[in-house]
């Protein structure tokens, strides 16, 4: 076939600008794309920014729904829905993630630890268990185990968080020494409780194993021998803690003078409960003298005097007045006695260091933010 060159040369430009003409679509078609996606993303982060969630909420779902490929946007609303509380929406935007077929790796070990803080925030803890077990292995190891630590405190499932602890401390994770002795010490304490009291004492023992130099193992086997009867036993488990943790003897001051009185050593305790008031003085040591004074006579009345003008609380009053025995008549001083005493009351507290909870009991483990070793031993009067 003969080529026409008359039509070749005007077919030519022709298809060079039906060629150009395309391109230009397409390119156009290009940019609008990326332009669009990101308008829809940055609308959603100023409402979010202004603190507009619902409409911030919408905005992302449109974007989501004009570009499904968007992993970004899926995390970004099931974080917003967890904020908002909405925590069965939030599970289902991380489920339909887990289960696209598309997902990298690495974007579903973030889609499975997102799952697990929605099922933690919604008080789902075996959900959440399960969900942080699975990230066993990815980089997110680390923080699903500080997350099942705080969990197995929350439900009170010590034998799991010392594993766990345990665990944390092998992989490099800091020290989680004295807190595994806590969870033993639940455990001998949940032990004793139950009648078991082999398990206890080999609970007591895996503390002190865990933690030689935290006090509570100490003070709890002081307490399970007082209980027991060997009043002796006791107050040298309690000389121990007072040479290692002075601040701490002041817990059982009362009962290291009550077992003083049992097994015959008032003198002795007297000396001691001295000295530790010179260390660290407390209107706990000094109640603790004078329960003594009954035995062996009141020759602390000048301390308790000095203590008062040293610290001019309520509390150290009402311990001169615990002691003033004969100084009033028996109706004055009772009346005294019971003035101060509901006046003292509210001051005679605990507080914890770490988030300011006031208990009128001491704790190992604060109930507000769950702290181990947060309270002072000394009562804020003391402090």
């Amino acid at each position: 076939m003969e080529l026409d060159l008359p039509w070749a040369l005007l077919g030519l430009p022709l298809a060079f600008a039906l060629g150009w003409l395309a391109s230009r679509l397409d390119l156009r078609q290009l940019r609008r794309e990326p332009r669009d996606a990101p308008r829809a993303y940055f609308k959603g982060l100023n409402l979010l920014l202004n603190e507009q969630q619902d409409k911030a909420i919408d905005a992302f779902i449109e974007a989501a729904q004009d570009d499904p490929g968007a992993t970004d946007l899926y995390f970004a609303l099931g974080n917003l829905f967890r904020r908002r509380g909405e925590f069965e929406r939030a599970v289902r935007v991380h489920q339909h993630l887990l289960a696209r077929a598309d997902l990298r790796a690495a974007e579903r070990d973030r889609a499975q630890h997102a799952l697990a803080q929605d099922f933690m925030k919604a008080g789902l803890f075996d959900r959440a268990e399960a969900a942080y077990r699975a990230l066993e292995g990815t980089a997110y190891e680390g923080e699903a185990r500080l997350a099942l630590l705080s969990l197995y405190e929350r439900s009170r499932d010590w034998r799991n968080a010392a594993e766990v602890a345990a665990r944390l401390e092998r992989a490099g994770g800091g020290s989680f020494a004295t807190r595994i002795a806590h969870h033993w010490c639940e455990l001998a304490q949940e032990a004793e409780r139950g009648g078991r009291a082999d398990e206890a004492d080999t609970a007591l023992v895996r503390a002190a194993e865990a933690a030689p130099q935290a006090p509570r193992p100490l003070l709890l086997r002081g307490q399970r021998l007082a209980r027991a009867g060997d009043a002796a036993g006791a107050m040298r488990e309690w000389d121990e803690l007072r040479r290692r943790h002075p601040g701490s003897f002041v817990l059982v001051a009362a009962d290291y003078a009550t077992a003083a009185l049992a097994c015959g050593q008032a003198s002795a305790a007297r000396d001691t409960l001295r000295k530790a008031f010179e260390i660290e003085p407390s209107t706990d040591l000094l109640r603790a003298l004078v329960r003594l004074a009954p035995d062996a006579g009141d020759d602390d009345a000048p301390l308790r005097r000095a203590h008062l003008r040293a610290h001019p609380t309520l509390s150290a009053a009402q311990v001169v007045l615990e002691g003033a025995g004969a100084a009033l008549d028996a109706d004055t001083l009772a009346a005294v006695r019971r003035a101060v005493t509901l006046a003292a009351r509210p001051l005679q507290r605990y507080r914890c260091a770490a988030c300011g909870f006031e208990a009128e009991h001491w704790f190992w483990q604060c109930p507000g933010c769950l702290s181990w070793d947060s309270f002072p031993a000394r009562r804020i009067e003391d402090l």
